[in-house]
């Protein structure tokens, strides 16, 4: 069951219909491919918020500026239409790391937030993303914390990446995860943290097929009946 509401402010943050699933986590953990496969086994819609910030990340690269800078990134942000959503160019170091520059900063978080609410409080979702359960959906009906170690989610992303004909030496990839964790971990904002009653999921030792399964377990034992049964999904990787 979810927390008790503690003030008025609190109740708009509770999803008004159907269940919301909050799947946070490092880079590489499998959280998104987790979320996907749980969105498709409940019919719920699924939103990957992570692929928002990326797209701001490389709009604000494309205009020359520094992901970190708070101006530029805000209009981008505000100015981030579906079609930006659709490149091919939102995976990969580059856009890891731009993204996280982004999302560190409040005004972009702030103009990104409604969207990430209003998709999930219609008819329910499962998002996947680094907040969703501290700060998006505080009150999600269950929290999922992906996790990993840091050798495997590199030997995950360094995989990933050769399967798409990227080049890429481990040692660097290893390297930039531990980057990316430390300042999504440490950023002021919004920092990379579970949320007090998130369910954790190790997945170092587990196959897409164990770790699917767990997760299914996982909501289900947490949700219970509040769950639907298996139907067709809506599925939007981060598309409007």
């Amino acid at each position: 069951m979810t927390a008790p509401l503690r003030s008025p402010e609190e109740a708009d943050l509770r999803p008004r219909h159907g269940t919301v699933i909050a799947v946070d986590g490092p880079a590489a953990a499998g959280k998104g491919t987790l979320a996907r496969r749980l969105a498709a086994a409940l019919g719920l819609p699924y939103l990957d918020t992570g692929l928002l910030y990326r797209a701001v990340g490389r709009r604000v690269l494309d205009v020359g500026a520094d992901p970190r800078d708070a101006t530029v990134a805000e209009a981008e942000a505000r100015a981030l239409t579906a079609a930006d959503l659709e490149r091919s160019d939102l995976r990969g170091p580059m856009a890891d790391m731009a993204a996280s520059a982004v999302a560190a900063i409040p005004a972009v978080r702030a103009a990104l937030l409604d969207f990430q609410r209003d998709f999930g409080r219609s008819r329910g979702a499962v998002l996947d993303g680094r907040d969703i359960g501290t700060v998006v959906f505080p009150h999600a009906q269950a929290k999922l914390f992906v996790t990993a170690s840091v050798e495997e989610r590199a030997r995950r992303r360094f995989l990933e990446l050769r399967g798409r004909g990227v080049a890429a030496d481990p040692a660097q990839v290893e390297a930039e995860i531990r980057d990316r964790d430390a300042q999504d971990a440490n950023r002021p904002v919004a920092p990379l943290k579970p949320a007090e009653d998130a369910m954790v999921l190790d997945t170092t030792a587990l196959d897409a097929e164990a770790a699917f399964a767990a997760a299914l377990e996982l909501v289900r034992e947490r949700v219970g009946q509040a769950v639907p049964e298996r139907g067709k999904p809506t599925v939007a990787n981060g598309d409007r």
